[in-house]
């Protein structure tokens, strides 16, 4: 990018999050991530020029030499800082404010620092030849994909439900979503494909902020926080329909709603499978630590009592869940020893630097982590190194995966030749090949800690007291989804010529 053209009207608005705010070019596969500040320090940052840059380099090196190194530099993206004309920064919060959501506007961009931090576009993939259909992107994030085991756990009910669905009831007790997902992630990092199928369907029937679809670059599907209404899916099957032509489910060359959405999933789960997050490749089994199902997901076990169990060893979700691991003593354990260090610097604050709490996020950072010892020595080395591997662990329980979906250019030049009989007789979905990146990878601050044991109790105690149970009306829909999709089908299929 020539710094000194820059020009507002070459980007529009992406997405946000809770500390950033994204922006794309409208020609070249870039995005520009800026930081965010409470509105109310809108007139006095809360921090100077230099150290906005320093906190997007802390990002840029922790993902490139801690994240990328656990989870595969295959999937991960680093970015680099750039320093950006400032006049075009406030005349771009200018032209995009319109198109920002309200709910995310208690917090507003950085026109300041000019800092920001440039990335490929992994919803307009480059690697790929043109086609008659753009690659389909599905963001997904996971969330956490194990049940602690800790010793240090003080409720039985953390052993047996896993976090995020608590977390569910908690976040509809309290008004952040009207309706539960019924989406659990121990499903989805079972590397059985049953029990993925049915964890992606539950994604799609009440995505929230955990699945996005992007086709061309556009959004085509999401959730809004707290909207009354579902996401529209009669558009995402009108959206999906053509990647899969060739499908079960055919009935004089129609395809009906429940096909295109298994085909769709099934691609999808092939991706996340596959070692290399393209052409797929054998399946190892892992050993499970602790539970391997949660008691709160409604895919029953004994399904899978015959299916295949564990993850290819070297898939995006198997580096992922191996790195959310690294919290062994869970949040209960490790709350002590984040005591420790904090008393440790207050009697020491010069020893901030030694012990790297922010940083630098090198080579020396990532050996200190792994090689710490199991055994609690009472020392603050011992202490932070563990704060550390609980950080880390909580960057990869907050990421997100995006699969870029790309149909095969040989299956769109053999179908214009193929008969109808032949299509009839081919049940095969379309051939796909794919790419998968791991996105959302910024260090954990050490202020976080306290947040997270508060949180993590709030959230065993509102599901203990409500037993599990949800107000009415806060089941999610896509069951009645799916009878009026295939209503719609059987009119269509059946109307007299």
């Amino acid at each position: 990018m020539e710094m000194d053209r820059m020009d507002e009207n070459d980007w529009k608005y992406h997405e946000e999050g809770n500390k950033s705010l994204v922006v794309c070019h409208v020609q070249h596969c870039r995005v520009l991530r800026l930081l965010k500040y409470p509105a109310e320090d809108s007139e006095n940052p809360p921090q100077t020029a230099e150290q906005a840059f320093r906190q997007i380099q802390n990002i840029v090196d922790f993902t490139s030499n801690v994240m990328s190194r656990l989870l595969g530099d295959k999937f991960v993206h680093s970015g680099e800082v750039v320093r950006l004309p400032l006049e075009f920064v406030r005349q771009l919060s200018i032209k995009i404010q319109h198109q920002r959501p309200a709910w995310r506007c208690d917090k507003v961009m950085d026109i300041y620092s000019g800092c920001a931090l440039c990335l490929p576009n992994l919803t307009t993939p480059t690697q790929y030849q043109p086609t008659a259909t753009p690659p389909i992107c599905i963001e997904i994030k996971p969330k956490w994909g194990f049940l602690p085991s800790s010793k240090h756990v003080s409720r039985d009910i953390k052993t047996r439900v896993c976090r995020y669905c608590m977390h569910q009831h908690y976040k509809v007790a309290n008004g952040k979503w009207k309706r539960r997902s019924l989406y659990c992630p121990l499903d989805l990092f079972s590397g059985n494909r049953q029990r993925m199928h049915f964890a992606i369907r539950h994604l799609i029937e009440e995505p929230q902020n955990n699945f996005k679809v992007f086709k061309g670059g556009q959004c085509i599907y999401s959730s809004k926080e707290g909207s009354e209404g579902s996401p529209d899916m009669n558009a995402l099957l009108h959206h999906l329909r053509p990647y899969f032509l060739r499908g079960n489910n055919r009935v004089n060359g129609h395809m009906t709603a429940k096909a295109v959405l298994n085909d769709f999933i099934q691609v999808l789960v092939n991706a996340l499978l596959s070692p290399a997050g393209g052409d797929g490749g054998p399946l190892t089994h892992r050993a499970p630590e602790g539970r391997s199902f949660c008691e709160a997901s409604l895919f029953s076990n004994e399904r899978v009592r015959h299916g295949s169990q564990g993850l290819p060893s070297s898939s995006v979700l198997s580096r992922i869940l191996q790195t959310q691991m690294l919290d062994a003593l869970d949040i209960e354990g490790l709350y002590p020893l984040y005591c420790r260090v904090e008393q440790h610097l207050q009697d020491f604050p010069k020893d901030r630097t030694r012990l790297q709490i922010d940083g630098p996020y090198d080579q020396n950072f990532l050996e200190n982590v792994q090689k710490s010892s199991m055994e609690d020595d009472g020392s603050v080395e011992y202490a932070a190194a563990k704060v550390h591997q609980y950080r880390i662990a909580m960057t990869a329980k907050d990421c997100s995966i995006m699969a870029a979906l790309v149909p095969s250019v040989k299956e769109e030049d053999d179908d214009e030749g193929l008969s109808s009989q032949k299509h009839l007789r081919d049940f095969r979905p379309q051939a796909f090949s794919s790419s998968v990146s791991i996105l959302d990878l910024d260090p954990k601050p050490l202020d976080s800690i306290p947040r997270q044991l508060r949180l993590d109790q709030k959230i065993v105690a509102c599901y203990l007291r409500t037993g599990g149970a949800l107000p009415m009306g806060s089941l999610p829909l896509l069951p009645n989804f799916i009878a009026a999709a295939e209503r719609e089908d059987r009119t269509l299929l059946f109307q007299p010529a």
